[in-house]
C-alpha cells in the first residue's frame, strides 16, 4: 500500500514542476478546477484523512460498523469507478493556491505524513473506524487506500484539465 501511495503522488509531485503559477490558476472552463485548485483539493482530502486515520490508530470505537456496498466495491476494486462524481457542494469554492512552492511543500508534507502513518497502522493495536461523509466507516486501512485511489482517480480529471488547457494554448 505504501509502494502505491508513493508512486501515485510522486507523480502528481513530478507534474507539478511542468506547471507555471498563470497555468496552475486558470481554469479551462468556468465550471471546471484550475490544476492548483485540483492540487488543493487532493492536498486538503489527504489531510482530511490522514486525521481520520489518526483516530482510527487511537481507539476501538465503531470497530464492528461497515463502509458503504458502493464503498467496499470500491476498495475490492482498488479505484474509483471511471466516471465523473458529483463531490461535496464545497468543492465549488476551493480556492486558487498561494504559490506552486506551496503546494510543493503541502505535497511533500502529505507523503511525508502518510509515510509516518503507515508504520504507525502496521504497529497500532487498534481497531477502530471512523465515517467518511458518504461511504460509512472505514478503519486506518482504508483510509490509507482511499487516499492513494483518490490522487490516481484525479489523474483522470487532471488529464482531461490538460488537454483543454493545451487546446486553448
Amino acid at each position: 500500500m505504501l509502494n502505491n501511495f508513493n508512486h501515485t503522488i510522486d507523480i502528481w509531485i513530478k507534474a507539478l514542476e511542468q506547471y507555471d503559477f498563470i497555468q496552475l490558476c486558470t481554469k479551462p472552463s468556468p465550471n471546471s478546477w484550475s490544476p492548483g485548485q485540483m492540487y488543493k483539493h487532493l492536498v486538503d482530502d489527504t489531510n482530511y484523512y490522514i486525521g481520520q486515520i489518526k483516530i482510527c490508530l487511537s481507539t476501538n470505537e465503531h470497530a464492528d460498523e461497515e463502509a458503504s456496498p458502493f464503498a467496499k466495491t470500491m476498495l475490492l476494486n482498488n479505484d474509483f469507478p471511471d466516471e465523473i462524481i458529483d463531490g461535496n457542494p464545497a468543492n465549488d469554492y476551493i480556492p486558487q493556491p498561494q504559490s506552486k512552492e506551496q503546494l510543493m511543500m503541502d505535497l511533500i508534507a502529505v507523503k511525508n505524513e502518510m509515510n509516518n502513518l503507515q508504520e504507525l497502522i502496521e504497529r497500532s493495536s487498534f481497531k477502530g473506524k471512523t465515517k467518511h461523509p458518504g461511504l460509512n466507516y472505514f478503519n486506518a486501512n482504508e483510509w490509507f487506500q482511499l487516499a492513494e485511489m483518490h490522487f490516481r482517480h484525479h489523474l483522470r480529471q487532471k488529464k482531461r484539465i490538460d488537454d483543454l488547457l493545451r487546446f486553448f494554448n
